[in-house]
């Protein structure tokens, strides 16, 4: 790559691609595949804006906006919903697998279940530890919406995990 910016880009897309798709695979209830998808198509956005969003005062902010806006948008234009299977194909052996393991994955199949808003507002309220008017402005939605929809999820989350979360839970 010729010009400085490019240089700059490809240091930032490496040092935050893995936390990128980490947060993709929250989004996206664990599929990889999608999650893949979706860190590839916000790189490809960044990179064709990299010299406007290198004077960001924030660029690592506006690239995880970037994915959930991606996702967001994914989710209004898929006309499946089809998934090729309902169960994660590498499930650890229980006995053999840590308490830590199994809460992630009981979390990540819970969310999975969600419809992508809910997801999303879960993911920018709880994991990105962004403020509801943070979350409104990434959503394009109203503070009183987000609100609304992330009583809802937790609830539907509540009825989701049961009981089940409690044998996760450090005593």
């Amino acid at each position: 790559m010729g010009t400085r910016w490019a240089d700059d880009y490809a240091e930032f897309a490496e040092a935050r691609a893995a936390h990128l798709y980490r947060s993709a695979c929250l989004l996206t209830g664990g599929d990889t595949h999608f999650a893949e998808d979706l860190v590839q198509e916000t790189l490809g956005r960044l990179y064709a804006n990299w010299k406007r969003v290198s004077r960001v005062g924030n660029p690592a902010g506006y690239a995880q906006t970037t994915l959930t806006r991606v996702f967001l948008a994914h989710q209004r234009r898929r006309s499946s919903k089809e998934r090729a299977t309902e169960v994660l194909p590498d499930l650890p052996d229980p006995r053999s697998a840590g308490q830590d393991t199994l809460l992630r994955l009981t979390l990540v199949e819970a969310l999975a279940q969600l419809p992508a808003k809910d997801r999303a507002v879960v993911f920018l309220r709880y994991w990105e530890d962004r403020s509801i008017e943070e979350t409104a402005d990434v959503m394009d939605a109203s503070s009183a919406a987000v609100r609304t929809r992330c009583v809802r999820a937790l609830a539907r989350l509540r009825v989701l995990l049961g009981d089940a979360i409690d044998e996760y839970a450090s005593p």
